[in-house]
């Protein structure tokens, strides 16, 4: 499920791929679990919660405050990072929910900086970089990044997608949008995404998608066939669902330094 998940927005990232848009697109993030699913996390909140688990979150946070063991998590950013989001979850301090709340792209001559808010990706950033040609994965509390492969995703076979532009329309920040659906399979198991999309907004195309290159994944191959720009996305799974809809689209300037890697951190594998 989260391999799963983690493909979907992360192909939902490259959708704001431009040839002249700049500026912030912010989607909202809508899970619909059905009761299977959410019992498990609800047991995962539960097993959270138990006294014995705090305990050992107790015992962690103690540690932590032991001098060689803050040498040791200082010369392994990564690791500290992980034990200070495990402790902020144990004490209420971060967002327990699976699902991230929000995903907010950048955009600005076609590089992309995509940061999920919330759930159990987040803080994660995704920058998307078109003259290297590559995509890295940030984690600025750690100062860390990580060049993202295809590899990971190219497991996740997507089958020959049917896409249906239907006649249904409707108006998502007051620009026209057209209903289309697409049917396929992951892994054998049926998937099912609506797409709510426009015309109406300069530099923004979903076939821009379909010109990327993913390695074998063929995620992108279908959006080819959509004409415009989503603004509203449903997603139906076997597993889980959600509804991502675009609640700002702000046309603004942006600083080249959102755009690049910090110098001071560190590559990580």
């Amino acid at each position: 499920m989260k391999k799963i998940l983690f493909m979907f927005l992360l192909s939902i990232s490259f959708l704001a791929r431009a040839q002249d848009f700049e500026g912030v697109m912010t989607w909202k993030i809508t899970p619909q679990m059905d009761a299977a699913t959410k019992a498990r996390m609800d047991e995962a909140q539960k097993r959270m919660n138990d006294p014995a688990t705090q305990a050992q979150m107790k015992e962690m946070r103690e540690k932590m405050n032991d001098p060689q063991f803050k040498a040791m998590l200082e010369s392994n950013p990564q690791m500290k990072a992980q034990m200070e989001q495990m402790l902020k979850m144990s004490e209420g301090g971060a967002d327990n929910s699976y699902m991230p709340k929000n995903m907010v792209v950048k955009i600005k001559d076609q590089n992309t900086l995509t940061k999920m808010e919330g759930g159990i990706m987040g803080p994660m950033e995704v920058l998307t970089l078109k003259d290297k040609n590559a995509t890295y994965r940030i984690d600025r509390e750690a100062k860390t990044y990580s060049v993202m492969s295809s590899e990971g995703l190219d497991s996740m076979k997507v089958s020959d997608a049917k896409i249906t532009k239907t006649g249904e329309t409707s108006k998502i920040l007051n620009y026209p949008c057209v209903k289309y659906v697409a049917e396929s399979s992951i892994q054998g198991q049926p998937v099912q995404q609506i797409f709510w999309t426009t015309t109406a907004i300069k530099g923004l195309d979903l076939k821009d998608l379909a010109r990327q290159q993913m390695g074998n994944n063929q995620q992108a191959l279908f959006y080819e066939k959509i004409e415009g720009v989503p603004l509203k996305i449903e997603l139906k799974h076997s597993q889980f669902g959600m509804i991502m809809e675009v609640i700002s689209l702000e046309k603004q300037s942006l600083s080249a330094a959102d755009f690049s890697i910090p110098k001071d951190f560190k590559e990580t594998h």
